[in-house]
């Protein structure tokens, strides 16, 4: 810890914003002037962008992740979650992943804690579901597809080997979209390895409560996304849900049942609860409300940006749309998190803050290997691209979009040697209990344990 008598920054989550605005804030500084603690159950950072590709095995997944110690050297990095905040003494409770928890005083907050999965009371979904917010989940799905193409290609049971074929995703966003294209691209990849396993074979479902997927890139190119993913063997449901998934027995509320080892919740994010822990102001649906300076509303010493905040979209409402905020995606959370650090070295030092106003630039989507779509807005025109030019638009933005250039190499790097070898379908499942193995090698024989206990008696 730092026993110096500089005033101290927080910040509260390593994620997007927590890293982006620790490194403006410490690019500013003068030298000795504040200490940087950014606090994070994990040591790094997940470009959640790239979970999709990385699913896919399109990407290596160390390389979708930032170790914030590399990055952020001369800052603070403590691996823990800060369950309490007193305002009134300026003061965080940090619980370590190991030790007693303690208090931290600071002068400056930073609330950067992001979103967690957005989930219903449904049953079954808690046993069954698979999240795809973090790489661990990547690389879960991964191993769990080519584990089930195992199975189906390995047993005589017919039911055994339907319900291993079948792969449902609710949630028809960016992460739905994207997560089922590439993992039915690897899946058909995968096929071709597989003597008693065809592409025909597999079933994918894909459902989301709303009229259409991917609204983020407007209604003509979603419905070319889905037309798409249709014409590649994807089962579309709309204007429907899950009822529940028991044992993998997946009910829709049109009535469709089908039974499935593979459920995966994508069905958007919520701000991450323990805001509602730290005495903020809250919107309705439990964001921090933020002034458009992106301090923390009736506050001038926290200050909050990303998926866990409100913050007021100037630029929407100069357009006439008084209740239009930023929405949650990476594009506004990297051009938020350099205002916010701009403005905490700003109001350290007393000077004015400067509002955060950013129009909408576009947005791109991956739907699988060279396939995707992208809607990019220049002033007042918007240009709609589909296909493989979408695809390239895609990859460049997010990889250009990547921090350090560390990661932008690997990443590129990936993908190079993705065109000149054949992809990877191994599944390392084994990888979630590394130990079983070796311990079904080391306990003792039940013989011989008997015979140890009769002796000692």
């Amino acid at each position: 810890m730092s026993t110096t008598e500089r005033p101290r920054i927080l910040v509260v989550g390593g994620g997007y914003v927590g890293l982006y605005a620790a490194r403006r804030i410490l690019k500013k500084m003068r030298y000795g002037e504040a200490t940087v603690t950014v606090v994070d159950p994990r040591s790094y950072m997940t470009y959640q962008p790239f979970l999709p590709e990385a699913a896919a095995g399109s990407i290596s997944p160390r390389h979708v992740v930032v170790p914030l110690r590399r990055v952020l050297p001369k800052a603070e990095i403590l691996t823990g979650r800060v369950t309490t905040i007193d305002q009134d003494r300026k003061v965080a409770t940090i619980a370590p992943l190991v030790g007693e928890a303690y208090e931290l005083p600071f002068d400056y907050l930073v609330i950067a804690m992001g979103a967690v999965s957005r989930t219903f009371p449904i049953p079954g979904l808690a046993e069954q579901g698979i999240g795809m917010k973090g790489i661990e989940e990547s690389i879960g799905l991964r191993n769990h597809v080519l584990e089930q193409l195992d199975k189906a290609d390995s047993t005589t049971d017919e039911e055994i080997r339907r319900k291993a074929l079948t792969f449902v995703f609710i949630g028809g966003g960016f992460a739905g979209a994207e997560t089922i294209g590439e993992v039915e691209d690897m899946a058909r990849d995968a096929a071709k390895y597989y003597k008693n396993v065809s592409r025909e074979d597999m079933r994918f479902v894909l459902v989301d409560a709303a009229d259409k997927i991917l609204p983020e890139v407007g209604p003509k190119l979603g419905q070319y996304g889905k037309e798409h993913l249709e014409s590649r063997g994807v089962e579309i449901y709309l204007s429907t849900s899950m009822d529940s998934c028991v044992d993998g027995h997946v009910v829709l509320k049109n009535g469709l049942e089908v039974d499935s080892n593979t459920i995966v919740w994508t069905a958007g994010v919520k701000p991450n609860p323990a805001l509602s822990r730290f005495g903020l102001p809250l919107g309705p649906r439990g964001h921090v409300d933020c002034e458009p300076t992106l301090q923390v509303k009736g506050t001038d010493y926290i200050w909050a940006a990303g998926d866990n905040a409100q913050v007021p979209d100037l630029v929407g409402r100069k357009a006439g749309n008084e209740n239009a905020w930023c929405p949650p995606n990476a594009q506004h959370a990297l051009r938020q998190a350099k205002v916010l650090g701009d403005n905490v070295v700003s109001g350290m030092r007393g000077f004015p803050q400067k509002e955060y106003e950013h129009a909408n630039k576009g947005a791109v989507a991956g739907l699988g290997l060279h396939k995707g779509v992208a809607m990019i807005v220049l002033g007042k025109t918007k240009i709609k691209l589909k296909g493989r030019l979408a695809w390239y638009m895609h990859r460049g933005y997010h990889g250009l979009a990547m921090p350090t250039w560390n990661r932008k190499i690997r990443i590129f790097a990936d993908w190079t040697l993705g065109m000149f070898l054949k992809r990877e379908v191994v599944s390392l499942g084994a990888m979630e209990n590394p130990r079983e193995e070796f311990y079904e090698a080391a306990k003792p024989a039940p013989v011989a344990a008997a015979k140890t206990e009769a002796k000692a008696s």
